[in-house]
């Protein structure tokens, strides 16, 4: 029995929309290839091809005929599937609250002076938006 299919991008189709948010529309043997530089991860040609179809069949990328090659481009926008990513995990691993997330990663991570400094910008630039 086949597992259910994930609502959010697996760990290597999130790899290859990556590619394609780089650049598109691309051939499979282009998606091969920067997956291999950018990932390291070094995968048959008909794997990649398996994958971009299923990818189109879940609604992920466009796939488009040119000569004898398929290029594939993204269907979902970064910021829409990062946005969704990023909404679940709060839910279940923070219990809806945001702020614990942040804390959570800002006392989980070496921030240096100039992360710090574009985190206090975007809180107090939201901090305004709610004054308003």
């Amino acid at each position: 029995m086949p597992r259910p299919e994930s609502e959010h991008p697996t760990e290597l189709e999130l790899e290859i929309l990556k590619v394609l948010w780089d650049e598109s529309p691309l051939p499979v043997r282009e998606v091969r290839a920067r997956l291999e530089s950018n990932a390291g991860r070094t995968l048959a040609h008909s794997s990649v091809i398996t994958m971009l179809n299923i990818m189109h069949r879940k609604r992920l990328v466009n796939r488009k005929k040119e000569g004898k090659a398929f290029l594939f481009s993204p269907k979902v926008q970064k910021k829409r599937v990062t946005g969704q990513m990023m909404t679940d995990l709060v839910k279940r691993a923070f219990d809806g609250s945001p702020a614990a997330m942040m804390l959570n990663l800002i006392e989980s991570s070496d921030l240096d002076a100039e992360e710090l400094a574009e985190l206090r910008r975007l809180i107090g630039r939201k901090a305004k938006e709610q004054q308003q």
